[in-house]
């Protein structure tokens, strides 16, 4: 019996903690998509209601103004840093990391994959700490090609200018990769 209690207490040891991190990711991963999802719901309904009220114009108000707002509400909310990114970036470019998931992403979808499906995560050190990492595709819906597509009316392109004088976001057609949600926690 004290045998049997010993090989039950060692494979305890080991069995635990395999099955935790796999549950503990799962979990992680489910509140990135929740996180996401709530930020890409407030913006979303931001972008549409300046839309019907004032057109591309007023949804490119919005994006330069209460994107980052709503970010910072709910990165704080969450306890992590949620953000957008780019390989052609309206305004804020990829770090190192997330130009080459972005670059990853680019090479799956040529390959296949539905860009909405796209994502990754990873640990990776981040100074003295270490950092889960997870990105979600963004891909081009036909409301984004007013502002993004590759026929921008002249109005909108003289907004877009002054508003983002060193704008990259341009030339999509439905269905590219126009960019990535970004997600970053330290872990303790």
């Amino acid at each position: 019996m004290k045998h049997f209690l010993m090989i039950f207490a060692l494979i305890g040891l080991l069995i635990p903690p395999i099955a935790m991190a796999e549950v503990d990711m799962e979990t992680k991963l489910a509140t990135y998509r929740t996180t996401i999802k709530a930020f890409a719901t407030e913006l979303k309904s931001e972008l549409m209601a300046a839309m019907k009220t004032g057109g591309p114009i007023a949804a490119l108000e919005v994006c330069n103004t209460k994107a980052i707002d709503i970010s910072k509400k709910i990165s704080d909310k969450a306890g992590f840093t949620i953000s957008r990114t780019s390989l052609k970036p309206r305004s804020t470019a990829p770090d190192a990391w997330e130009k080459k998931v972005l670059e990853t992403f680019e090479d799956r979808k040529s390959k296949g994959e539905k860009a909405n499906a796209l994502q990754f995560y990873e640990v990776v050190k981040l100074g003295k700490h270490r950092a889960l990492r997870y990105m979600k595709a963004i891909p081009t819906d036909v409301a984004c090609l007013a502002c993004h597509g590759e026929k921008i009316a002249p109005e909108i392109q003289a907004k877009l200018d002054e508003l983002y004088p060193d704008d990259k976001a341009i030339g999509f057609k439905e269905g590219d990769l126009r960019g990535a949600f970004s997600i970053m926690e330290i872990l303790r």
